[in-house]
């Protein structure tokens, strides 16, 4: 046990068994539980689909992220995470999101500039994504944010996350939540300047007679429809929280990863290249090209299928169900490893290779729906994903014409989970602008 502990707290992917890269379900004990590991995707299906309504977070998750995102979207179970989802969902429409695409060019096109301006240069791409990602979601869904500081938004959340190894262990062995660990006193004050800075966002919000649409007015609005109250401000820094830290940190995360392969696999590079220069004509990337940029979105999500930015879905069982053949007992911890999954010697040809031909829409459609899960699954896929995706690839539009990007290691990062998938080392890239006539 001291053995998987141990894994746990420094990198949580080094604990998952090793046959779980090549097999159905593993089962195994520890800490006087059942655990689960699951990575055939008809019984993910059956575990987080059908039997959704007798899985719950569980308590590992709640000690981890729990003091950063209390009872949110990410972390609530039940009547109120379903009220929180209703709230929110508005501003995650089809018709919401191509609104805020001219905002998402805007900032990448920021991004593009602030790059030009300070020349050839050695970056840190992660740092770098984590910037632009930060600015998008602060920008489309709070109106600007107010007065928070996104350089130190960025290295509290670093704060908070880098001990949730240590998190994870001391929940799994029931451990009390106040128990000392290293980096313990660093994440509670990353939360404190986290949550106080948003709490004071809202409390001017709610003074003003303001007209924004964005997803603070409509959390500020929303009205549980079975009781009619409408949520506190600690309710409202809640949700914002989870999508400040889950939304900006894991779509940074995809982007970091896919710039780091495509300069690995120059050709991947061109094709995409030549896809944009085709789309946009060789101008500035509009909203409407974005839906066209078929190859880019494909690349984007084939780096999220060997580095998924959310790594393990957990979940605890209120209830004994069956899965399969297999019984799951109430109280057994279930896991839905989708590092693993998306790199399974059963679902994918050549696992470990890059190939964004995988996501070809005939590709696509004769796979099984979890067979790929960068965003979980079942009722709790992320709301988010759509945004991700549109993101991502707009950043990706305007940044690639622009730059050569080169690792400035040949050796490829290995990844970490922190909660989400960061590489245990910063991606260095030695970044260089393109030809002028290629910046558009």
């Amino acid at each position: 046990m001291l053995n998987v502990l141990g894994a746990i707290i420094r990198n949580p992917l080094k604990a998952l068994p090793p046959e779980i890269f090549s097999e159905p379900i593993v089962f195994s004990r520890l800490a006087g539980k059942t655990r689960i590991h699951i990575a055939d995707p008809a019984l993910i299906h059956e575990a987080l689909v059908k039997n959704a309504d007798a899985l719950e977070k569980g308590v590992e998750v709640r000690r981890a992220l729990g003091p950063a995102l209390g009872q949110g979207l990410l972390t609530s179970d039940g009547p109120h995470w379903r009220w929180q989802r209703q709230s929110v969902a508005g501003a995650f429409r089809h018709e919401m999101l191509l609104a805020l695409q001219p905002a998402m060019i805007a900032v990448a096109e920021r991004t593009r500039d602030r790059w030009l301006r300070d020349g050839a240069r050695r970056i840190d791409i992660g740092h770098e994504m984590m910037r632009t990602t930060f600015d998008i979601i602060v920008d489309t869904m709070m109106s600007g944010g107010g007065a928070i500081d996104v350089e130190r938004a960025e290295r509290a959340i670093t704060d908070y996350l880098k001990p949730s190894g240590w998190m994870f262990a001391l929940a799994i062995l029931g451990a009390p939540s106040w128990m000392p660990h290293p980096g313990r006193r660093g994440a509670a004050r990353a939360v404190h300047y986290l949550r106080s800075s948003l709490a004071a966002m809202i409390a001017e919000r709610r003074q003003q007679d303001d007209p924004r649409q964005d997803l603070v007015a409509m959390l500020l609005h929303a009205r549980d429809p079975e009781t009619g109250r409408t949520m506190i401000d600690d309710e409202i820094v809640d949700n914002l929280m989870t999508f400040i830290t889950a939304g900006h940190e894991t779509t940074a995360l995809g982007l970091a990863w896919t710039f780091h392969l495509l300069a690995r696999h120059p050709d991947v590079e061109a094709e995409a290249l030549r896809e944009i220069a085709s789309v946009t004509g060789g101008g500035p990337l509009r909203a409407e090209h974005v839906a066209d940029l078929v190859y880019t979105r494909q690349v984007f999500s084939e780096a999220m299928r060997l580095y998924p930015p959310a790594p393990i879905i957990t979940r605890t069982a209120l209830r004994d169900f069956r899965i399969g053949e297999h019984t799951v007992p109430e109280g057994a911890v279930l896991y839905v490893p989708i590092y693993a999954v998306h790199r399974h010697s059963k679902l994918w040809t050549d696992p470990e290779m890059f190939d964004p031909r995988r996501f070809a829409p005939d590709a696509v459609k004769a796979r099984h729906r979890y067979a790929y899960m960068p965003f979980g699954g079942g009722p709790r896929v992320c709301i988010g994903n759509a945004f991700a995706v549109m993101e991502a690839v707009t950043v990706l539009a305007v940044l690639l014409p622009a730059f050569r990007l080169r690792n400035g290691s040949s050796t490829s990062p290995q990844p970490m989970m922190k909660v989400t998938l960061r590489p245990q080392q910063s991606i260095m890239m030695d970044l260089s602008p393109a030809d002028a006539s290629n910046t558009g």
